[in-house]
């Protein structure tokens, strides 16, 4: 099973930018669908962004869309969100999720059950 590992949290004032990182280790990156998730203090994790195996499908929550970018590189086994903008309610704790499909064209859906999480890192936007 994928182990991840997220990194590049930290304290940003609003309006600023973020990038996370997701590496994974193990065998086969590239045969996984990754997904980005956040929890916020007293609410429900989220789904914030998704991108299949070939990175031909993406999907983002709409409270992010236009702001975060998903992308990967599959020769370093990582995945990144790229976070323009940022709110305070984008503040939370962001965890990356693996799913393994065996269909390079298999696209990504936030709803999916992701078997594999990383520890996660601390987002925090306030002035």
């Amino acid at each position: 099973q994928l182990q991840l590992v997220e990194s590049g949290g930290g304290l940003v004032q609003p309006g600023g930018s973020l990038t996370l990182s997701c590496e994974g280790s193990g065998f086969g990156f590239d045969y996984y669908v990754i997904g980005w998730f956040r929890q916020a203090p007293g609410k429900e994790r989220e789904g914030v962004a998704c991108m299949s195996r070939s990175g031909g499908d993406i999907n983002y929550a709409d409270s992010v869309k236009g702001r975060f970018t998903i992308s990967r590189d599959d020769a370093k086994k990582t995945v990144y969100l790229q976070m323009n903008n940022l709110r305070a309610e984008d503040t939370g704790i962001y965890y990356c999720a693996a799913r393994r499909r065996t269909t390079v064209q298999a696209r990504c859906n936030l709803q999916s059950n992701f078997p594999s999480w990383g520890q996660g890192t601390q987002v925090t936007v306030s002035s």
